[in-house]
Parts: structure tokens; sequence; C-alpha cells
């Protein structure tokens, strides 16, 4: 962690705020998918019944369950080097996959015709985006 009074510290923040944010919302989803799995699949085959996606739910619940645990491990193992070593790599790869698993949750509501789900993924797409941004720089 850097000094509180450095330049350094006003970068390091947001970066460790959003790294934990990020671990937060992707382990507990992703667990919450293998966890409840048949709950959820039950819920998502009639979520896409009238879609174009309605042969493939359980690959895309297996995918998607994959990429949110990877986006929140990732994000929590960065938000630990940041505190450790100051080291964005993890956390920066975290919110890249974060970003694509929010474009493909979002690719997913918008297929079902849930524009009112769609919206409510996009300020948690600008936290990512955000993340990339903030990561990337040091």
């Amino acid at each position: 962690m850097p000094p509180f009074d450095s330049a350094r510290f006003t970068l390091w923040l947001p970066q460790l705020l959003c790294a934990v944010f990020l671990a937060i919302l992707f382990l507990q989803s992703g667990l919450d998918k293998v966890v409840d799995w048949k709950g959820n699949l039950g819920w998502l085959t009639g979520h896409f019944s009238k879609s174009p996606l309605k042969g493939v739910v359980t690959p895309m619940l297996a995918v998607i369950t994959l990429m949110e645990l990877a986006a929140g491990a990732l994000s929590a193992a960065g938000a630990v080097a940041l505190l450790v070593n100051g080291h964005p790599f993890l956390a920066y790869l975290g919110a890249v996959l974060s970003a694509l698993s929010l474009l493909a949750l979002f690719f997913g509501q918008r297929m079902a015709k849930e524009y009112a789900g769609a919206a409510v993924l996009v300020p948690y797409f600008v936290v990512a985006l955000a993340g990339v941004y903030l990561l990337r720089l040091t």
C-alpha cells in the first residue's frame, strides 16, 4: 500500500475498490450458480424459451458460470496483489474478464427481450470499464 499522502495512493485506492467490487459481484454470482445450478437452469430455460438461444441454455449457463468465477477469482487475487505489492496485473485481467462477462449477460438479456434486465447491467459494465482503464495506468 502506498503512503496515504502520495500521488500513487490516489490511483491505487480506486484500483483496489474496483477490484474488490468486481470480486464480490462475480464470486457471489458465480457461486450462486454453482450452489443452485438446477434452480438457475430452470429459471433460465423459461427465460430463454421464446428466444433463438432456447436450445443452448445449459452450455450458456456453464460458460457464464466459469466466466463469472474466473472474473471474481482474478479480481480477488488482484485486490490481494494490490494490497501486498501494488501490482495491478491480476486485477486488470479480472476487470477485462468482468467486462466480457457483463457483455455476455447483456447479450443474453437482449436476446430474451428482457430490456429492463439488460439496462440494470449497464452500471456494472461502467464499473468494469473504469477498472480496465484505471488498472492499465500502472
